[in-house]
């Protein structure tokens, strides 16, 4: 049974080495051709562009190796089923079962591996992506800007331009929100304007023309003013602008850049505050009893005419109550923000342990969809394993929005994808060992 075993595992070694350089490919590509017009002509250097892709490849890891198990699994079971090798272990009393148990502990061995990547490196590598990104940003303005978005370039202000030339650095409908003032709110807008530094890189200049500006005094809304021009011009500070690398000190931000410890870490402070936010609440609720208690003129030790206190009473007791309420409010609104915050990181946090034991799941799945196919090759194999991968992306990707938006339990609805997968592997195991038992009778 070892030779059977390291048989087993030899074959699939190639289809699983080449199906996953070939996703990876693909992926590498699809960032590229995606981003290529961000990079191609804005004057970054090429080492940079090749450390941004590998950096950014490394999510591409963790997805691609589920599906490269399951495309291997299905192409050597196909394989094993179309050479008849299938129909020989069975005739010598070896089962299914039996043949599975090395793929699985290989799935199994390559799920560990994976969890550790994503837990490990997988979060350093998006912490480097995203601090070049932002190096890039600010050492070429322009590329921090996105057509039809609103780009926070310099912080206080969101530029939105409609449309960016690169050849002619060149930028059209332009519109800036300048929030760096409380007291007075200002929009700008602009046909078509450019964006450099000054000779000396001590300010970032933005030069408008045909456009308008638009102020609206806070907090009262009553002073508007709007003022036309045909020439204006957008001096920023340019430090920070430089291309110089982040530090290794950069606080990181987004649960891409943390690790599953860490993710639980934020989690439970969530929680802690929800749990506060809660116990909080009934603190105002008992005091209102106990104010309209104490105020009641029927429970006093003294008499007193209702028709001098009655009116106050009532005021008092109104003013208070309406306190109260605002402070309920403002801890409803808490326990909103913390628990949506908590179903964020808290599905983050299953999702790198759900992805990770797709690689054994798919193996369930992989090996009974082969003996069905009943062909070997690489492209029935890639077919049916991207039909599965499709649907088991669906499933993630749906339930990480159901658990954000707190419609179920994060661990329930990140988990839903693995126990779908596996109850159709283990589905078709039962059936496929139930055909050959029927037939074999």
């Amino acid at each position: 049974m070892k030779i059977i075993d390291r048989y087993i595992l030899k074959s699939l070694v190639g289809p699983f080495l080449f199906a996953f350089v070939t996703i990876i490919f693909v992926l590498i590509l699809q960032f590229f051709a995606t981003f290529a017009d961000r990079f191609i002509g804005k004057g970054i250097g090429f080492s940079a562009i090749l450390e941004l892709i590998a950096l950014q490849s490394a999510w591409m890891v963790g997805l691609a190796a589920p599906m490269a198990v399951l495309v291997a699994v299905v192409m050597t079971f196909g394989s094993l089923t179309t050479t008849s090798e299938m129909t020989v272990f069975r005739a010598s009393g070896i089962s299914l079962y039996r043949l599975m148990i090395p793929v699985l502990l290989a799935g199994l061995f390559l799920s560990l591996f994976v969890e550790r990547f994503n837990n490990v490196v997988l979060p350093r590598a998006n912490y480097y992506a995203k601090s070049l990104m932002v190096d890039i940003a600010r050492s070429k303005p322009a590329f921090g800007l996105t057509e039809n978005a609103f780009s926070t370039l310099v912080d206080g202000y969101s530029i939105f331009v409609r449309k960016a030339d690169d050849r002619s650095k060149e930028l059209r409908g332009i519109v800036i929100y300048d929030a760096t003032r409380r007291d007075n709110t200002t929009m700008v807008t602009a046909e078509k304007g450019t964006i450099d530094f000054t000779g000396d890189y001590q300010y970032l200049v933005m030069t408008l023309l045909n456009g308008e500006i638009h102020q609206v005094r806070q907090p009262d809304h009553k002073n508007y003013r709007k003022i036309s021009f045909a020439k204006h011009r957008f001096v920023f500070e340019s430090s920070g602008f430089g291309f110089s690398r982040s530090p290794e000190s950069r606080m990181r931000s987004g649960d891409t850049e943390l690790s599953a410890k860490e993710l639980l870490v934020i989690g439970d402070e969530f929680r802690r505050r929800i749990s506060s936010s809660e116990k909080f609440i009934q603190i105002p609720l008992e005091k209102i009893g106990q104010r309209i208690a104490e105020k009641s003129p029927g429970n006093s030790g003294t008499q007193i005419k209702l028709s001098q206190s009655a009116g106050k009473l009532n005021a008092d007791a109104v003013v208070y109550v309406e306190r109260q309420l605002a402070r309920l409010d403002l801890e409803l609104q808490s326990i909103e923000a913390n628990r949506s915050m908590y179903n964020r990181y808290m599905a983050a946090y299953h999702k790198k342990y759900a992805l990770s034991l797709a690689c054994f799941v798919f193996v369930l799945v992989g090996a009974p969809l082969g003996v069905f196919a009943r062909r070997g090759g690489f492209g029935v194999g890639a077919a049916i394993s991207l039909l599965l991968f499709v649907l088991y992306w669906v499933i993630m990707i749906s339930g990480e929005k159901i658990a954000e938006r707190g419609l179920l339990d994060p661990m329930i609805s990140m988990w839903l994808a693995n126990i779908v997968m596996a109850f159709i592997g283990i589905s078709l195991v039962i059936s496929l060992t139930g055909a050959v038992f029927n037939t074999s009778r």
